[in-house]
């Protein structure tokens, strides 16, 4: 129901209409009704300046709230740089909330560390250092996330993550992307060469990466203040020794992992390998994919992957004769030693 603020006026107006039309109207009546005007216009003013000055107020607390809006929404996107994208989206979601908890889920845990990496900086200037190592972590980060991994922490120039929580595929999905994922960047390492020169580096930087698929612990650790969401339990103990034991540019996965990606991928048995708190240990290291448009090539103790799918035609061709020369190159050194 519409309320009208001036009805007292009309009420007024409409009285001094009838005096004058009945002929009843004396000056002490257009005194009487006067004063009842002025009074009313007097309160109607003042009700308009309140009503304009509440109007102040609230376009004043609709820019507050706006620059309230502004700063939580910086503050969202620094703090989305400190966590993966799953922990981050499941926390504004309401989905998870910041109390010590945690549960029991079958992950798949990845390990990897640059080889050498420490000896290799300690004649570099830090502001290279730093240059490199952000180089080398952004190019492994895009290609975790695109694989739907868990970044849980860098650890230097060593990397952890895992696939199962908080999202998951199912098991044996997330132990083929896991794999995929570390053969991808085993890819994108050989293709930083040009990028490793420019801070002079003559030799490639390579990585080692152990991977483990097994029950482990995951949630909030720590105290009221200050939680860290990760993972603890066999399977990351098992990752990491893998890691440790790994043959430089190379990818130790355990048998727990090969069971439930041998359709994937091509691994070469290993013999038992010792792996320190744990004792003998059964690996396999990962060759290939088994992607029909995969290639691998060995170089040594090197192993070169390409995936043909991702080259077009004009890079075909170039590879192609980039091989051709390549072996000639080799029959002519084999033949002279030059």
């Amino acid at each position: 129901m519409e309320t009208d603020i001036f009805s007292q006026e009309t009420k007024v107006l409409s009285e001094v209409k009838r005096l004058q039309e009945e002929g009843q109207s004396s000056h002490a009546d257009f005194s009487a009704l006067a004063d009842q005007y002025g009074k009313l216009l007097r309160t109607t003013k003042k009700i308009i300046k309140l009503s304009d000055k509440n109007e102040q107020r609230l376009n004043q607390l609709k820019l507050e709230a706006q620059e309230t809006n502004e700063q939580l929404e910086g503050m969202s996107s620094q703090l989305s740089k400190f966590l993966s994208p799953q922990l981050y989206n499941s926390i504004f979601s309401g989905s998870r909330h910041g109390t010590r908890v945690s549960r029991r889920k079958k992950l798949t845990v990845f390990f990897s560390d640059l080889c050498g990496f420490t000896n290799y900086v300690e004649s570099m200037e830090s502001e290279d250092v730093t240059d490199l190592l952000n180089l080398y972590l952004e190019t492994m980060t895009n290609i975790a996330l695109e694989h739907g991994a868990t970044i849980d922490k860098y650890i230097g120039d060593g990397i952890m993550l895992f696939f199962g929580d908080p999202e998951t595929n199912g098991v044996r999905e997330d132990a083929v992307q896991c794999v995929n994922m570390a053969l991808e960047m085993l890819r994108a390492l050989d293709n930083l060469s040009d990028e490793w020169a420019k801070y002079g580096l003559r030799d490639q930087l390579q990585m080692r990466i152990g991977i483990d698929t097994g029950f482990a612990t995951v949630g909030n650790f720590g105290c009221e203040s200050r939680l860290d969401y990760t993972a603890i339990g066999a399977a990351v103990n098992r990752a990491s020794r893998l890691e440790t034991a790994a043959d430089n540019g190379s990818i130790y996965i355990s048998e727990d992992t090969y069971n439930l990606v041998k359709d994937s991928i091509i691994a070469e048995a290993l013999p038992p390998i010792h792996l320190k708190g744990i004792g003998e240990f059964l690996a396999r290291k990962v060759k290939s994919s088994r992607d029909s448009s995969a290639i691998s090539m060995e170089l040594g103790e090197r192993s070169v992957s390409f995936v043909l799918d991702n080259l077009s035609e004009t890079e075909l061709d170039e590879a192609t004769l980039s091989l051709q020369k390549a072996i000639e190159d080799i029959q002519s050194f084999k033949i002279t030693g030059t």
